[in-house]
């Protein structure tokens, strides 16, 4: 009988995962493996632009990859995780029950944003975390030219000036342009704790940040938090009121609720501790990657951020280890010491930085080809070749 490799969920983590197990287990001409993705659809979804308009283009077919490779998919959403008896139960797309044993469990579930208990918040706002929420706002705004003309229905907040926010805050002018028309006098609004303008990205990125703003004619509202949302607009903690028939909320994430069902320490965002080849401290046979693994990144402190750039590289490693565990091969240390940011700022251009301090490396339009670049083909999955795609999956090819 074959041993079973089982990895939960599609995103970055889940694919690269898939995909680097598959390598190592052909670099040894072993088919006494089998690999199984279980995820609620066999695609890609490119969440790092479902800030951009189009959004149902962000997705990108595992079918035909998955096949070239020879890792099995299961159309489902797993429900319980069994690491004692080592099984997974989930529902599939026709709301059956169905289980999955498994010799070694890669999690890579993920990540989403949590609202928090405030007033009107499920039913009033809209946020850019999955590509149907992303899908429910961008049909929205282009129905908001079927409305009266009012300052309502002109402004858009934001609520949340992390990266999310920005990106989502520096795009908005253009969609509500196409929208509205060009001489619609539009308002794009950020609500945000910090005392400045993008206070907890450094030095280096905010002045690129506050010139973009003011370019496009993005506000901020500082030293502030939303305390209720409803049809017409926010409330502010402070009483400020904020008339807007577009909230978006962009705040707080947190790893898949699956890793509660996995013994183990967790972060502050619910992501498991794992030691350097990326196995759950205290389990020999489940390894984490992508939103729901905490991993060190270098010697020196740093810990991976949710973000596809550490996604993609946690996955191969993952991949890659969980097959060394079961064919009794050395491992490989999970290791991703250079860190980027490349910030996209809407029709201003973008923002590219280097290591963890941030230093500033292009900006403008400069930045910008860069960014596209990333968002258009470096984050895609490879093509439906086995040895284009097996040789994609190596650990040790840089992301960033």
């Amino acid at each position: 009988m074959k041993q079973h490799i089982l990895v939960i969920g599609a995103g970055f983590g889940g694919v690269w995962s898939a995909l680097s197990a598959a390598r190592l287990l052909d670099q040894h001409d072993r088919n006494d493996v089998q690999i199984t993705l279980l995820a609620p659809q066999a695609e890609l979804r490119i969440r790092p632009r479902f800030y951009e308009p189009d959004v149902h283009t962000m997705k990108a077919p595992l079918g035909e990859l998955f096949e070239a490779v020879g890792v099995t998919f299961v159309k489902g959403s797993a429900d319980n995780i069994d690491t004692d008896s080592k099984r997974v139960t989930y529902t599939d797309a026709a709301g059956a029950q169905g289980t999955l044993s498994y010799d070694r469990l890669v999690l890579a579930a993920g990540s989403r944003v949590i609202r928090p208990a405030l007033e009107g918040i499920i039913e009033h706002a809209f946020d850019v975390d999955g590509i149907e929420e992303a899908a429910r706002l961008e049909a929205h705004i282009k129905s908001l030219k079927s409305l009266p003309p009012s300052a309502a229905r002109n402004t858009v907040v934001v609520a949340g000036g992390g990266f999310t926010g920005i990106e989502t805050a520096t795009e908005l002018p253009a969609r509500l342009r196409a929208a509205l028309g060009n001489d619609a006098d539009i308002r794009v609004i950020v609500v945000d704790r910090g005392p400045q303008i993008a206070a907890s990205l450094g030095d280096g990125i905010r002045p690129s940040i506050v010139e973009a703003s003011r370019e496009l004619g993005v506000e901020w509202v500082l030293d502030a938090s939303v305390a209720a949302v409803d049809a017409g607009g926010v409330t502010l903690a402070d009483g400020q009121r904020i008339e807007a028939s577009t909230v978006i909320w962009t705040v707080g994430f947190r790893a898949s609720a699956l890793t509660e069902q996995v013994a183990g320490t967790r972060d502050p965002q619910g992501r498991l501790h794992v030691d350097g080849h990326l196995k759950v401290l205290g389990h020999t046979d489940v390894f984490a990657a992508g939103d729901v693994a905490y991993a060190a990144t270098d010697t020196v402190g740093n810990f991976a951020a949710m973000s596809c750039q550490h996604a993609i590289c946690l996955g191969r490693y993952a991949g890659n280890n969980v097959a060394a565990d079961l064919l009794g091969v050395e491992p490989m240390t999970y290791s991703q010491p250079k860190y980027v940011t490349c910030l996209d700022l809407g029709a201003w251009g973008a923002v590219y930085t280097e290591g963890w301090d941030r230093q500033l490396k292009l900006v403008g339009q400069e930045a910008k080809e860069l960014k596209t670049q990333i968002n258009t083909v470096w984050i895609y999955p490879p093509a439906a070749d086995r040895a284009t795609a097996l040789a994609a999956a190596d650990p040790l090819i840089p992301v960033a």
